[in-house]
C-alpha cells in the first residue's frame, strides 16, 4: 500500500507510455496518488484522470513558473474545480530560482490560492525555491488549512523545520534526494518527525540515481529524462534506508500520514 504525495501523471510526456505505466503502478501496490495540476491548461486532464481512476486525488493550482499564462477567469475556474468534489490545492508556491520572475505577482497568486485552501480546509501542495524567508513570514501570519499542508520535495534549511511543523507542515521525500550531491537534503529528512513524513515521485520529473531506478522510460525526443511513477517503491526503500527504519514500519506510517493530510478514498 504505497502513496505518492506529489506527481504529474497528466504530463504529455507520459501519454505514449500510459497503459504500461498504469500496469506497473498496480504491480507495486499503489494505493493513492496526488496528481498536481500546474497550469489552467492541464486542469482538465487532471480531472479526467480522477474520473477514470479512483486512486487519483486531483490537485489544482497555478505553479509560480506559469502564473504569467493565467487567464482573467482563473480564480473562478479553480474555485469551481475544488468545490465540485474531492480535491486538493496545488501545485502552488514561490520561486526566486527562475529567471525574470515577478515576486509580487507570485505572492499575490500564492496568497489567494492558499487562502482558498484554508477556507475549504483542503490540503495544499507548496513548491518553494530560494524564497523560504518569504514563505515562512506568510505561513506564520496568515491562515493555513487546519488539516495541514505539504512542503513538497523540501529543500529548505534544517533550522526552519520546527517552525513549519508548528504551522502544520508535512514534508515529502523525493527520490531525487538519493543522488550523492543531495546529502544536505537527506540529512534534513533523517530528523523530520516520522508522523510528518510523506513520499513522492514528482514523476515524470526528478529522476532517481541510475542504480536506484527500478522502472525505466525512454527519454523524450528532445532528450528529457523521464522518471517512471512506479519508481515510488524505490523512493520508499531509499527513505527507509536513510532513516534506519524497517521498510514495513515506514510504509505503514507514511500511509497513516497520507490519509491524515489528504483524507481517505472518496
Amino acid at each position: 500500500m504505497l502513496f505518492d504525495a506529489h506527481n504529474h501523471l497528466q504530463d504529455a510526456a507520459l501519454a505514449p507510455h500510459f497503459p504500461g505505466v498504469l500496469s506497473d503502478l498496480q504491480r507495486i501496490g499503489l494505493a493513492r496518488a496526488v496528481v498536481n495540476g500546474a497550469t489552467e491548461a492541464d486542469w482538465e486532464r487532471v480531472a479526467s484522470l480522477a474520473e477514470e481512476h479512483p486512486w487519483v486525488l486531483p490537485s489544482y493550482g497555478l505553479h509560480p513558473w506559469f502564473i504569467k499564462e493565467r487567464s482573467p477567469h482563473w480564480r473562478e475556474r479553480l474555485t469551481e474545480l475544488i468545490e465540485n468534489g474531492r480535491a486538493a490545492v496545488g501545485e502552488i508556491g514561490l520561486d526566486r530560482w527562475i529567471e525574470d520572475y515577478d515576486f509580487q505577482d507570485q505572492m499575490e497568486v500564492f496568497t489567494w490560492q492558499l487562502a482558498l485552501a484554508a477556507q475549504h480546509n483542503l490540503p495544499a501542495s507548496i513548491h518553494c525555491l530560494k524564497a523560504w524567508g518569504a514563505l515562512w513570514e506568510h505561513l506564520r501570519t496568515q491562515s493555513v488549512p487546519e488539516r495541514g499542508f505539504l512542503l513538497h520535495s523540501y529543500v529548505g534549511p534544517a533550522e526552519m523545520v520546527d517552525g513549519f511543523l508548528k504551522r502544520g507542515a508535512y514534508f515529502s521525500f523525493s527520490g531525487h534526494f538519493l543522488h550523492e550531491r543531495k546529502a544536505a537534503q537527506r540529512e534534513v529528512f533523517r530528523h523530520i518527525p516520522v508522523d510528518r513524513l510523506l513520499v513522492e515521485t514528482d514523476a515524470p520529473d526528478m529522476p532517481l540515481p541510475t542504480q536506484r531506478i527500478q522502472y525505466h522510460l525512454p527519454d523524450t525526443p528532445d532528450g528529457r529524462s523521464l522518471n517512471h511513477p512506479a519508481n515510488l517503491h524505490a523512493v520508499y526503500e531509499g527513505l527507509a534506508e536513510l532513516r534506519g527504519e524497517p521498510s514495513g514500519t515506514l510504509t505503514a506510517q507514511v500511509a497513516e500520514n497520507f490519509q491524515r493530510l489528504f483524507g481517505g478514498p472518496a
